[in-house]
């Protein structure tokens, strides 16, 4: 997410064709809902696998752990590795490396192989930011968003459709079988990239910042274990809460890895960014609260009648409860995709939050009969399904296009912690409302485990009312105009262009033409063009443009406007230049 345009002109969309992008869309969409549920199919598994290879469901949960924590570690490599120009080579290797994953769960091998398998399926996790970067680079703005949108949508639901698949194939086949859907499935992903995955726009580059992700996996490690082992908290809260120190310091050493380096796995500063900060942390507080409901529910499904509560449903019966999840996530949306352009971002995260709120309402109020689990679990889809679609609009709204994998990979891996905690946190919250001697928590645990959710979806409210504010200010000219010039001002932001050659002046012309309506629209104020020049030390006094706008995200969107992007495609290969974005001083 490093923000620096390449090379002046070279970075830009690439639009397919109508018909290639039919081809297309569907291709992402499917790409996106195969990995999430392939990654998912370790949840309904678990007691099946300790039964099959013998072993404790403490070792059975890490099936699930080992694939969260392989994505999260994989997101941000694969975005930084899918802004460069080897991005469709990235996409079928890792397709790849899934495909021998899958490989590995069916084949008849010890544990310790089936991990290894879980593992390699995990990294596929991080192929949904990718499958955004491409929509945004070959499909037109506005169908770009909606599809977007879609792909952050089914990355969701993913886990209601590969749930009671996997359970009914455990049930009559075992857990081979099971894990013989993700093969069959992969395989027709990776075909599916193979026939469809277009190149990336020219001029982009990219490199990984190798000291940063390792730094980053072995804190991520240590969060993610931290979340799943529940019984250190319980047993050894010396040694968790010394593993949670050691877990923040190293990624305060990764922060510090990222604004150190000139090419950084993702660039702090632009996390920095108010829209984005306040979106990763209504991302964080509420994928606590989004995956504790989902929890929730369906550990009280399966919960037998002799605890006095519960349904006693088997694995299957209760995947059929992530049904309504599913279903009603997908039809939220398409809504927002509908109502994004006439409410803002932040108020969609905002409307969407109060509803899985409500559903966790309607868990704590009324949960005695089956058919108020799947109300309740439908809200929780839409709300979900709501949140999931609103959320990359307003990250991308301040990225460069060049960058959009990269921003989004960040955001997936706040989302994983996020899930991760909120698993943890109910899993803590019904141990401590297990009584000595007995199996199951009270019935009074899980209307704990509600409040707690509502009061994280309550943060998640308050902080994406707080996006949508700061974005109605930004937005109204009339606050624009009247904000005081102080030194807490926002800092500018400026185009510096440096026109090393001029190879073709009607492509030029061309260019120029549309490209100050362009400029002007966005806000963008010329200050020199083409005028003298004094070089000294190893400059060039060739042809130079400086553009000054009232901030550097302004600067940066307007490089990245559909106006613009069509000036760029005039321009084409007419001139070789040195084009920068500079953030000025407050």
């Amino acid at each position: 997410m490093t923000g620096q345009p390449v090379g002046g002109g070279a970075v830009k969309a690439f639009p397919v064709a109508r018909s290639e992008a039919r081809l297309l869309v569907p291709a992402l969409v499917f790409i996106a809902l195969v990995v999430a549920a392939v990654a998912s199919l370790g949840t309904p598994l678990i007691t099946s696998v300790a039964t099959s290879f013998h072993v404790s469901l403490g070792s059975a949960q890490w099936t699930l752990t080992v694939a969260l924590l392989s994505g999260a570690v994989a997101t941000p490599v694969l975005g930084r590795l899918g802004a460069g120009r080897h991005r469709r080579a990235t996409i079928l290797a890792t397709l790849a490396v899934v495909v021998a994953g899958s490989a590995l769960t069916v084949l008849p091998l010890p544990f310790a192989w089936l991990l290894a398998g879980r593992a390699a399926q995990g990294v596929g996790l991080g192929l949904t930011a990718l499958m955004m970067g491409v929509a945004r680079d070959h499909l037109p703005e506005e169908r770009s968003a909606a599809v977007i949108a879609l792909i952050s949508v089914v990355s969701i639901i993913g886990a209601g459709v590969g749930y009671p698949l996997a359970a009914l194939l455990a049930e009559l086949g075992g857990v081979r079988a099971a894990y013989g859907l993700g093969l069959v499935v992969t395989a027709a992903a990776l075909l599916t990239a193979w026939r469809s995955m277009p190149e990336a726009p020219e001029g982009r580059s990219a490199h990984v910042d190798v000291a940063g992700a390792v730094v980053l996996a072995a804190a991520l490690l240590l969060v993610l274990f931290l979340a799943g082992e529940r019984n250190l908290w319980s047993r050894h809260l010396a040694v968790a809460a010394g593993l949670a120190v050691v877990a923040v310091v190293l990624l305060c050493v990764w922060a510090v890895i990222e604004l150190r380096s000139t090419t950084p796995l993702v660039d702090v500063r632009a996390v920095r960014h108010p829209a984005v900060a306040g979106a990763n942390l209504a991302m964080f507080v509420g994928g606590i609260g989004m995956y504790l409901l989902l929890t929730l529910i369906t550990r009280y499904a399966q919960t037998p009648h002799g605890a006095g509560y519960g349904f006693g449903l088997t694995t299957f019966v209760a995947g059929l409860v992530l049904i309504p999840f599913s279903v009603l996530g997908f039809v939220a949306g398409k809504l927002t995709s509908r109502v994004r352009t006439r409410i803002a971002g932040p108020l969609l995260l905002a409307g969407s939050a109060v509803v899985v709120g409500g559903g966790f309402a309607l868990f704590a109020a009324a949960r005695s009969d089956l058919a108020e689990l799947f109300a309740a679990m439908g809200v929780l889809g839409f709300g979900v399904g709501g949140f999931s679609a609103a959320m990359p609009g307003v990250i991308l709204a301040v990225t460069p296009r060049s960058e959009t994998s990269s921003a989004m990979s960040f955001n997936y891996v706040v989302r994983s912690v996020g899930y991760s905690l909120g698993s943890a946190i109910g899993g803590l919250i019904l141990a401590a409302g297990t009584g000595p001697g007995r199996l199951f928590p009270d019935d009074s645990a899980y209307t704990t485990a509600a409040l707690v959710g509502i009061g994280a979806m309550a943060i998640t409210t308050l902080t994406s009312l707080a996006l949508a504010r700061r974005r109605s200010s930004e937005t109204n000219p009339y606050v624009r105009c009247t904000r005081p010039h102080t030194g807490g001002s926002m800092p500018k932001g400026y185009w510096v262009s440096v026109y090393r050659t001029i190879s073709d002046p009607e492509k030029l012309a061309a260019y120029n033409k549309l490209a100050a309506p362009a400029v002007k629209a966005a806000g963008g104020r010329t200050f020199a063009r083409g005028g003298r020049v004094v070089a000294h030390d190893a400059g060039t006094a060739e042809r130079t443009v400086l553009v000054e706008f009232d901030s550097f995200e302004q600067a940066v969107a307007a490089h990245e406007s559909a106006a613009y992007q069509e000036a760029l495609v005039a321009l084409s290969d007419g001139v070789e230049r040195d084009f920068r974005i500079v953030e000025g001083i407050d």
